[in-house]
């Protein structure tokens, strides 16, 4: 862990530099970089790395859909994050990709069965990440993420 995440409250620096270094390899298709970085955030506290990464996907589709999302972006953002993962990382999973948009979109219809596993949604939450931030700085969206997460909870 480098010390630009000194700055986050400690339970969140493991978090935030780990989908840091996968969200970069993902970026950068280093396979190798990215199980490294998997495992280290699968290993993580899943409920706090579910609102971080949640969060993220979030507003990186707000900013990029200032005027409201609807189902047909979701799909064009499903499809091609997907197509984009698929040319270098076969396990992409579509349902799981589904999954992380619409929890993070708070639209996932619970119908008992067990989410992914904490391995593939860490996986799928770079290569999403990756796909949505285009060529904003990690560090840029880990910031904005946290000060959102921050934000609502003195809020609330």
């Amino acid at each position: 862990m480098t010390d630009q995440w000194r700055h986050l409250p400690a339970p969140a620096r493991p978090i935030g530099a780990a989908t840091a270094a996968a969200v970069s390899a993902a970026h950068e298709q280093d396979r190798e970089a990215l199980s490294a970085a998997v495992a280290e955030l699968s290993a993580q506290d899943q409920a706090q790395t579910g609102l971080i990464s949640g969060t993220a996907v979030r507003l990186l589709l707000e900013s990029a859909h200032p005027d409201g999302l609807d189902a047909d972006d979701v799909r064009a953002v499903l499809e091609q994050s997907v197509r984009a993962a698929a040319t270098w990382c076969p396990e992409v999973d579509p349902q799981v990709m589904l999954y992380l948009l619409a929890a993070a979109l708070g639209v996932w219809d619970d119908d008992g069965s067990p989410p992914p596993k904490p391995d593939a949604l860490a996986l799928h939450a770079a290569l999403l990440l990756a796909y949505l931030r285009g060529n904003r700085p990690i560090t840029e969206v880990m910031t904005a993420t946290l000060a959102e997460i921050q934000r609502a909870q003195l809020n609330d």
